[in-house]
């Protein structure tokens, strides 16, 4: 556990470091786009669809880090009424749910990817589209990897709780 643990933690500050580079980028180009269009009556034309594109990696990978900081969209209402002890079997129920669909989309998000090789669209110039949207195959797979843990570190609560007693 504590090897996926730092595994985890290495993730999250690479993710990290790439959501603010690629957000920062974001907001220069788009502010470089404005005064382009306003100042020069000129624009970029592709760079539109590559902040559009951006969006993506911006999302998936927000996205996988609300999943490590356990902070992902859920439904707690059942939670909030079950006893203590039997929580952690109601977190591990859950987390196995969302890594099967986490994998599952996975699985969809690659067949995608692999149709758009295949098809050789390009975003712009000669820049294949899958370039951009490999992170959405790659976003399923970290919050899959996330949700695991979710439900290993529920496991080993359980466990803890049961020799406690």
């Amino acid at each position: 556990m504590r090897l996926l643990s730092n595994i985890n933690s290495w993730i999250a500050k690479a993710e990290t470091a790439l959501i603010v580079l690629v957000l920062l980028f974001m907001v220069l180009f788009a502010f470089l786009q404005v005064v382009m269009r306003n100042i020069l009556d000129l624009g970029i034309l592709w760079g539109d669809i590559l902040l559009r594109h951006l969006v993506l990696w911006v999302g998936f990978i927000g996205a996988s880090l609300a999943t490590r900081e356990k902070k992902h969209i859920n439904i707690d209402i059942l939670t909030r009424f079950l006893p203590e002890k039997i929580k952690p079997v109601s977190g591990i129920i859950t987390g196995l749910f969302a890594v099967f669909i986490c994998w599952f989309l996975t699985d969809a998000a690659w067949t995608f990817i692999m149709d758009e090789k295949s098809f050789d669209t390009k975003i712009f110039g000669d820049i294949p589209v899958w370039y951009f949207q490999i992170i959405i195959p790659v976003g399923f797979c970290l919050m899959a990897f996330r949700f695991f843990i979710l439900v290993l570190q529920n496991v080993q609560k359980l466990i803890s709780d049961e020799a406690d007693k």
